[in-house]
């Protein structure tokens, strides 16, 4: 049998991952394979930087959690390929979530319109959910 969960524990479980990532979180794009795990020490070029708002995802509901105030924008600190992104507490010290990022329609965790980026580039997210299975 398939593990199956209610949408009240679904949801349960997103919202822990912004209670435990904290308010101000930051979103960092990077370049290069992404690293074995959120505990692992970062391997790619930082590319842009993301803070986030306080209340950065709006409340969990069908298994889905979203991120709010979109679009989020920000200039991107060097040059390169975006091809994954962290998402770590306010100092931007501990990882707590991590997927890849291609173009929209490639499939990525998160997608973007262009994964060429080039310095001083201004770089919004437009959308971007995180989807608890287990449905």
């Amino acid at each position: 049998m398939t593990v199956q969960m209610s949408a009240g524990a679904r949801n349960a479980r997103l919202e822990a991952i912004e209670t435990v990532i904290g308010p101000g979180a930051r979103l960092q794009i990077f370049s290069g394979a992404a690293p074995a795990n959120c505990a692992a020490a970062e391997t790619g070029a930082l590319l842009v930087d993301f803070a986030l708002a306080s209340d950065w995802a709006a409340n969990a509901s069908g298994g889905v959690k979203a991120f709010s105030n979109l679009p989020v924008s920000a200039n991107a600190l060097a040059a390169g390929v975006a091809a994954h992104f962290r998402i770590a507490d306010s100092a931007a010290a501990v990882c707590h979530y991590q997927g890849s990022v291609t173009l929209t329609g490639g499939g990525g965790d998160m997608t973007l319109d262009n994964t060429n980026i080039a310095s001083g580039q201004s770089v919004s997210i437009t959308a971007f959910t995180i989807t608890e299975g287990n449905a």
